[in-house]
């Protein structure tokens, strides 16, 4: 009988044994990715990307992320779960993050903040979230990017970072994201990444305080077949 957790510490020894190797993104966005030796310490993970430097939320972090939550707080309305004033809070990001970091450090998710290159702005947010290894191996990814940087791939490179190392360093199967049907831009980025839309699901999540329904898409990673 095979041991399933042991061959994927294995894998995963493998995978940081060549983390400080250099490796091809996307042809529009060559990364390079240093891990450190236990990728469940969240500063540790740094990606590069053609525009941005992608790391994981920190408690030194905090005060940014409130920044472009509040900043961004009409442009994102229409694609997020209603708001009260506390969100907005310093006091409650930090409480946020404290939890992020105890979830990153089950494994059950991860959490990028896409920073320009001088890391004095965030450009966008990738999560990825509900991770499950196992004969599933799948998570769900949620990303937004601020206004002034729309229109410019920012998204699509942001992403296509995330998942590869989501896909070869984490293990996973599958990627799922899920979109309200009028949300074009979204569906063009998901589309441009090479997500298939699955189904459609009714009344599936209550953003911008009403239920609303959602087109539901996955992506396979290449390296695991199908």
């Amino acid at each position: 009988m095979i041991n399933h957790h042991l061959s994927q510490d294995l894998h995963r020894n493998q995978l940081r044994s060549e983390a400080n190797k250099n490796f091809q993104g996307t042809p529009a966005a060559p990364l390079k990715l240093a891990l450190c030796a236990s990728y469940k310490i969240p500063k540790m993970i740094n990606i590069q990307t053609e525009r941005t430097t992608l790391v994981t939320l920190s408690k030194s972090s905090a005060e940014m992320v409130r920044n472009y939550y509040f900043e961004n707080k009409a442009h994102l309305s229409l694609w997020e779960p209603a708001r009260d004033y506390e969100f907005h809070t310093l006091e409650k990001w930090q409480e946020f993050i404290s939890e992020y970091e105890d979830s990153f450090n089950s494994g059950t998710a991860v959490k990028f903040i896409a920073l320009n290159k001088t890391k004095t702005e965030i450009i966008g947010v990738c999560n990825f979230s509900n991770i499950v290894h196992g004969v599933f191996q799948a998570c769900n990814v949620g990303y937004s990017v601020a206004k002034k940087y729309e229109s410019q791939g920012y998204m699509y490179e942001i992403l296509s970072a995330a998942i590869k190392y989501i896909f070869e360093f984490v293990g996973m199967h599958r990627v799922m994201a899920n979109y309200i049907p009028e949300n074009d831009r979204s569906a063009a980025v998901l589309n441009r990444l090479g997500f298939e839309k699955e189904g459609y699901a009714k009344s599936y999540l209550k953003i911008n305080g009403k239920w609303q329904d959602h087109i539901l898409t996955s992506k396979i990673n290449p390296g695991t077949g199908t």
